[in-house]
């Protein structure tokens, strides 16, 4: 009963100190707006491990962390296969193939009216897909290698990477347009100078929403048909085999990589869309 008590004031000590945090003259100093995060994170570990060892929780049903950290120390050569296998191979080479596709069917679909009538309600319906049953297909198509789950990817970040495209690509108004015609600009000169710019806190918005899907399509199309790696390969034998606490490993590592790919992207949007003003301040 101690424990449990111990357990709540170091919760209300821990969200008063957050909310400090948050509410300070400090709040957007870059070590503030860091530092709540993450001490919220500790907060809800800390709290996970007095759970599980205070009620005794089976390390089957649930590990503590700390096991997780362990099981991840000492398998980090297997970790690392299965993230090159899974991230490297699958999601990002994914990722890069449907993002360049679908940037060129928004650049056709605005040359088109045709095709912006037929190609957008046909991505609609494959975006509608369920990721479970299209990734068997694609597996039996493309093979049990890296490629069948690329393929997979590309699918799921397709259709977010084109919506967002194009509507950005119409997002200048029709005094931007003309201004360009008075200066005799031609449509590739006013794609390049003009709408594309414009377009690129459209496009980054995709791009950030394909990361995500992008590692979870890889993952799923794992439990379909892959080699002896891969991190949804060894979710899926792990669970089979009660290995929890390594299905916990590989799950600190794809929310570490998802957390890293998604940042990336938004780095790379403040740099290049500095002049956007969401991007201000």
């Amino acid at each position: 009963m101690i424990w449990i008590v111990a357990m709540l004031v170091f919760w209300a000590a821990a969200w008063r100190t957050n909310v400090w945090f948050a509410n300070s003259a400090y709040a957007e100093m870059t070590a503030v707006r860091i530092s709540v995060p993450v001490l919220f994170g500790i907060t809800i570990l800390v709290l996970w491990e007095c759970l599980v060892r205070g009620f005794g929780v089976s390390q089957v049903i649930l590990p503590p962390p700390s096991q997780v950290m362990v099981v991840f120390a000492q398998s980090t050569d297997l970790l690392w296969v299965d993230f090159v296998q899974t991230v490297v191979k699958g999601a990002l080479r994914g990722f890069l193939m449907g993002a360049a596709a679908a940037f060129i069917a928004a650049l056709l679909i605005d040359r088109s009216a045709f095709l912006t009538r037929g190609l957008l309600p046909i991505g609609n319906f494959v975006a509608a897909l369920p990721i479970v049953g299209v990734a068997p297909i694609l597996v039996n198509w493309f093979g049990f290698d890296w490629h069948s789950k690329a393929a997979v990817v590309v699918v799921m970040v397709f259709f977010p990477i084109l919506v967002n495209t194009v509507q950005g690509l119409r997002a200048t108004d029709a005094m931007q347009r003309d201004l360009m015609r008075t200066y005799a600009a031609g449509y590739f000169q006013t794609l390049l100078k003009l709408r594309i710019p414009a377009a690129l806190p459209f496009i980054f918005n995709g791009l950030k929403i394909a990361t995500t899907l992008a590692l979870i399509g890889a993952i799923v199309a794992e439990y379909f048909g892959s080699p002896t790696r891969g991190m949804g390969f060894r979710i899926s034998t792990g669970v089979g085999s009660l290995s929890i606490d390594l299905v916990w490993a590989e799950i600190f590592v794809s929310a570490l990589v998802g957390s890293a790919f998604y940042g990336v992207v938004a780095w790379i949007e403040k740099r290049v869309t500095f002049w956007h003003p969401s991007q201000r301040g």
